[in-house]
């Protein structure tokens, strides 16, 4: 009797065993199904279809670190990046010894300009993987738009030994080196950016500003050049170059380059008020010039978006033409568009002590110093002696 009942209880969970083991295989091949369903459904853009799948995958497998992967990627295609940060963090929480759900966790609170946590999960993701200059590069860029210049520093020059011919990781030096003042070696980075990648427009703009401040006009102007071959469609890069010549006091070559970028953009009021600048500076005792510059800048000043700067130039092309209630009236104008060109504060005071209004001129004249701090530009020296 007694064999008799250990033999039923035995068959018994002997059945009980099998069904599970069948449960179990129908279950797998359940979910194996719901995954290759989403793949497919993503492959064909179908997300709404992708979500689903994964969903009934994760159902079937809630310990499933590829389901919660692959339902975040197709969150973050869809631009839901919270329920994608969401899934993302489920999945580094399963599988902590994989690169995948951290980096590209990093990549979503990146996007959400969360840069201290995206370099927080990029950091664990490097951890796992160290010899990834890709990761390396990612967690330098984070640590860089969340205010740690130093320690992006240091993190993109150990992805620079792991791949010296990363474009961008030497363009990510460049920019982090600028902003601790150490020139130089920023030029030096940006430099090797466009050798390793001639057509990064970035690397060219980053070096035509640092040789501005510098005073390397001919450098300048060869990054400018280079930026409106790379850039011929922006008529501002144009613009920029024929301005820069100007400067550089090649007052020809100035002229000539903005009138190619009025033949590729007739009207343009932008590019008449660089033609009118450049024809004022050159119009000393050239009343033709002058005419010229008038006509150019006030085509320009006409637009309702002129900028402060084209209308204190305008104002000063007035002026110089004797006209000087009309320049007053332009250059208050001036004084009220953002960004402030400064110069016309100093102008317009000017005129008001011209004009007998002592206590307008002053207040223009605090206004000016305001905005540029402490000035040696003689106008200013002379007329804040002469309203004291």
């Amino acid at each position: 009797m007694k064999r008799t009942l250990v033999l039923v209880a035995f068959l018994t969970l002997t059945g009980i065993a099998a069904a599970l083991v069948v449960q179990t295989a129908a279950r797998d091949r359940s979910y194996r199904d719901l995954i290759a369903r989403g793949d497919a459904a993503l492959a064909d853009e179908q997300v709404f279809a992708a979500i689903e799948a994964y969903s009934g995958a994760i159902a079937l497998r809630p310990d499933s670190m590829l389901a919660h992967l692959r339902l975040a990627e197709t969150y973050q295609r869809r631009g839901h990046l919270d329920e994608a940060a969401r899934e993302f963090r489920r999945a580094t929480n399963l599988d902590q010894s994989a690169t995948r759900p951290f980096e590209e966790l990093g990549d979503v609170l990146y996007q959400q300009e969360r840069f201290d946590r995206a370099a927080d999960a990029y950091a664990r993701a490097l951890r796992l993987d160290d010899r990834s200059p890709r990761i390396g590069y990612k967690l330098a860029l984070a640590q860089y738009r969340n205010g740690g210049v130093d320690e992006a520093i240091r993190t993109v020059t150990a992805v620079l030994g792991l791949d010296g011919n990363s474009a961008d990781a030497q363009y990510l030096l460049g920019l982090c080196l600028r902003d601790v003042h150490r020139t130089d070696l920023a030029i030096q980075a940006f430099t090797k950016a466009v050798t390793l990648s001639p057509a990064m427009i970035p690397a060219h703009d980053e070096l035509a500003e640092l040789y501005h401040t510098l005073g390397r006009a001919t450098d300048e102007i060869d990054q400018l050049r280079t930026l409106a071959a790379l850039d011929r469609d922006n008529v501002a890069r144009q613009i920029a170059l024929g301005l820069a010549h100007q400067r550089a006091g090649h007052s020809d070559l100035a002229v000539l380059t903005l009138g190619e970028a009025l033949d590729r953009a007739p009207g343009d009021p932008t590019v008449y008020g660089a033609l009118g600048q450049v024809w004022l500076e050159r119009s000393r005792d050239d009343k033709a010039l002058l005419k010229k510059a008038r006509q150019a800048l006030e085509r320009a000043a006409a637009r309702p978006d002129a900028s402060s700067q084209t209308l204190t130039t305008y104002g000063d092309a007035l002026l110089q033409d004797g006209e000087v209630d009309e320049a007053a009236r332009v250059l208050l104008q001036a004084t009220g568009v953002f960004p402030v060109d400064p110069s016309a504060f100093l102008t317009y005071a000017s005129i008001l002590d011209r004009q007998s209004k002592p206590d307008l001129a002053r207040r223009a004249l605090a206004q000016y110093a305001a905005l540029v701090g402490d000035s040696d530009d003689p106008q200013f020296v002379a007329l804040a002696h002469h309203l004291r």
